[in-house]
């Protein structure tokens, strides 16, 4: 009898297997695809739209700054695959003003054509105890992180709905799955990056148009040495029980899984447990991801409450040696 269970067991999830390509999104196909990156001068958002490029990609770069917008744009054409490829640049604060950002946009697809891919990557990430963040900093922080990526994506929505085909990317971040000490400002902004693209994707679906939310880790970027300078001692020795990812092989995942057209988008072992434990309701690509994420939920959990036991225990060391060290410099 428990023989007959395992064979059933075994033919079942070679089924899901099989059926499981049936019922995913077809891949998008790079070569002369119009591929926008915001957030494109630097870090991840220029990693991305090098990897595009690499499969002959047209890229069109969206950043504030112009200066490094157009470096960027000599490092990506240093990649190109044939001599019809083109880098455009568009300097432009996205989360400033609707309006401006509907007519860049417009301006990119006159000359390059409808947008294929959107990758919103610009952020901005401060970090602090919540009681010393300023009020300022909330609200900066969700104009950039959700308002600059709302604002590029209603701008290519209908576009791509009409044509039925296309795929809009959210750079989110591990602090977007879970809330850490000094990260009130940071992580609520990213949280709410994926409320707005599980809403999106089931509006979209119906119009082969896929939604990506990408979870990296901490990345060896310009942005993450802005970071670390507001980093509280806590929130510093909590990210340093993780390793530093390369922004080129995170760009290089988050693309694979664009093109897929898969909801969710990780990095390394953390990130797919990461992912598992914080699905929720999250729309699948496959069968065979919904499968894994039921058979791995109780032992991932598990694991996690062994990492949050951990955290808690940073969080208490650091109150007590500051405790320590003021009671020092009141006796001395």
């Amino acid at each position: 009898m428990l023989l007959l269970a395992a064979a059933f067991l075994v033919a079942f999830v070679l089924l899901l297997y099989m059926v499981s390509p049936l019922i995913s999104p077809k891949p998008l196909a790079l070569p002369g695809a119009h591929v926008v990156v915001t957030g494109g001068s630097s870090g991840i958002g220029k990693c991305i739209a090098i990897e595009c490029y690499k499969q002959g990609a047209f890229i069109t770069l969206v950043a504030r700054n112009e200066e490094k917008l157009l470096q960027a744009k000599k490092e990506i054409e240093k990649y190109s695959i044939n001599d019809k490829q083109v880098v455009l640049c568009i300097s432009v604060d996205v989360s400033e003003d609707y309006n401006q950002v509907e007519n860049v946009i417009k301006q990119a697809q006159e000359k390059l054509g409808p947008v294929d891919m959107l990758v919103n990557c610009a952020g901005l990430a401060l970090a602090g105890k919540f009681e010393d963040l300023e009020v300022s900093t909330f609200e900066k922080l969700m104009n950039v992180n959700f308002l600059g990526s709302v604002y590029p994506s209603r701008a290519v929505i209908t576009t791509m709905m009409e044509r039925r085909v296309g795929r809009i990317v959210f750079v989110s971040s591990q602090a977007g799955q879970l809330g850490l000490f000094g990260y009130t400002a940071y992580s609520s902004s990213k949280f709410a990056i994926r409320g707005l693209a599980e809403a999106l994707q089931m509006e979209v679906k119906p119009y082969n148009v896929y939604v990506t939310v990408a979870y990296p880790p901490d990345t060896d970027t310009p942005g993450l040495a802005m970071e670390n300078k507001t980093k509280p001692l806590e929130t510093r020795l909590i990210s340093e029980t993780t390793s530093i990812c390369k922004p080129e092989q995170v760009a290089k995942q988050i693309v694979k899984d664009a093109i897929q057209g898969n909801f969710n988008s990780s990095i390394g072992s953390d990130g797919y447990m990461l992912s598992s434990l914080t699905c929720g309701m999250a729309p699948v690509t496959s069968i065979t991801e919904g499968l894994q994420q039921v058979v791995t939920m109780g032992l991932f959990r598990t694991i996690a409450l062994f990492y949050l036991g951990s955290f808690d225990g940073i969080v208490r060391r650091c109150m007590t040696q500051r405790v320590k060290s003021e009671i020092a410099d009141k006796t001395a």
